[in-house]
């Protein structure tokens, strides 16, 4: 699939656009964020079980960029109007059908340019939970999910980083310690 087709894809919410200080400065579409490479708003979720291990899921194929590759738990962008920890929320439910309860981490900006031509600059919230069970996945949003050690997804991005997504490489490679901190 081209650019183009990909960008039919994407569903047209409004995100929020970020300042020089981190403060929201206006909305803008998501494929004219994402082609223009403005600095907009990001949530990622990352859901550790009682062994800190982390549920991972692989993007489905429909996903407008980084499909197929390997991921946190989830991630989206906050609407208009929608607080990080709704969006946070909603993504969880909406693409590993289950909620429970999250803390925000930390946040960092990161800028990159993706393999269709489209730039991730991001200031990604990241928020952590806990949860036992299996999620009950979206196949529109989830290709596969699985349970995995920290130490072993260290170990298969440094093998293997073609198989995952920018930013879960960034968290795990510059933040770790600030994602496992209770």
């Amino acid at each position: 699939m081209n650019k183009i087709d990909k960008k039919q894809k994407i569903n047209n919410d409004l995100i929020p656009l970020i300042g020089k200080k981190k403060e929201i400065i206006g909305f803008e579409e998501k494929n004219t964020i994402h082609e223009k490479g403005i600095l907009h708003s990001a949530v990622s979720v990352f859901i550790f079980n009682m062994k800190n291990d982390l549920m991972i899921q692989k993007r489905s194929f429909n996903k407008y960029h980084s499909s197929l590759l390997w991921t946190n738990t989830c991630c989206s962008h906050p609407k208009k109007h929608e607080s990080l920890l709704d969006a946070a929320h909603r993504c969880l439910i909406n693409e590993m059908g289950f909620d429970c309860f999250l803390k925000k981490k930390f946040c960092f900006i990161y800028n990159e340019l993706l393999n269709n031509g489209l730039i991730e600059n991001e200031l990604d919230h990241v928020f952590v939970g806990y949860y036992e069970k299996n999620p009950n996945i979206n196949y529109k949003e989830v290709n596969n999910w699985d349970w995995i050690s920290v130490k072993k997804l260290i170990q298969n991005i440094q093998v293997n980083p073609k198989s995952y997504t920018i930013w879960l490489k960034i968290i795990i490679n510059k933040y770790i310690n600030k994602l496992l901190k209770k």
